[in-house]
């Protein structure tokens, strides 16, 4: 059985998969071969182009171009922020606000941290909404309006809410980094696609108050998301 990856939708011009949590993209030395060779060897794709990326703990849709003309009409996309993303994460920390705007410089920090900064100069944007899904546990929707290194995870964690399980940005341990990529929504070449995918990995993110919560948010791109 595959245990990186799902295959969601096949295209002539791309493919959409459900990447696993604990994948990383590349491959790891002796550990083994990492998501992208893994969906070219299952599939027997020769050709393929990465547009985006997920970090390691991070599960969820990506992306990937199946001809170099596609994939250039992608990273035209994503540079214009014209590729809609949305994603959902749970915390078991009460945030400063539960809904809102997140906005700041991004610099490194140490041990391969992030943090951000109060300057505007070229900043990490995010929008959220918050739920309260069990004492002392709250799911976030999430709208990045770019597409910094670890954006969410530094943007929750600035907020005193880091995601469960993300011993980076947080103390708590769980069996699994609990941030997902739910839904992606773009138009290429005049027809419009979206896609959301609910998580099927983490005990928080499978039981019956996150399925409730996620049958409320179907379509993300519905929520009334002010203007920036």
């Amino acid at each position: 059985m595959n245990d990186c990856f799902e295959l969601i939708d096949k295209q002539e011009e791309f493919l959409i998969i459900n990447k696993y949590a604990n994948v990383n993209f590349h491959d790891e030395g002796n550990i083994g071969s990492g998501l992208f060779s893994k969906i070219k060897e299952e599939l027997s794709i020769t050709d393929l182009y990465p547009v985006h990326r997920l970090d390691k703990l991070t599960s969820g849709l990506m992306i990937f171009a199946r001809t170099a003309e596609s994939a250039k009409l992608f990273q035209q996309l994503f540079s214009h922020h014209q590729v809609e993303k949305y994603y959902i994460a749970i915390s078991d920390c009460k945030p400063k606000k539960k809904q809102g705007l997140i906005k700041g410089d991004m610099t490194k920090s140490r041990r391969g941290m992030w943090k951000l900064l109060r300057s505007q100069n070229n900043p990490a944007i995010t929008q959220f909404h918050s739920y309260s899904l069990a004492p002392s546990i709250r799911g976030f929707l999430l709208k990045p309006h770019s597409g910094k290194t670890h954006q969410i995870r530094v943007a929750l964690a600035s907020i005193g809410a880091p995601i469960l399980g993300d011993e980076l940005y947080g103390k708590s341990k769980s069996d699994r980094g609990y941030l997902h990529a739910y839904a992606l929504r773009f138009t290429l070449n005049d027809r419009l696609f979206d896609y959301s995918l609910a998580p099927n990995q983490g005990a928080r993110f499978t039981d019956e108050l996150c399925q409730h919560w996620l049958s409320s948010i179907t379509k993300p791109w519905q929520h009334p998301w002010p203007k920036i």
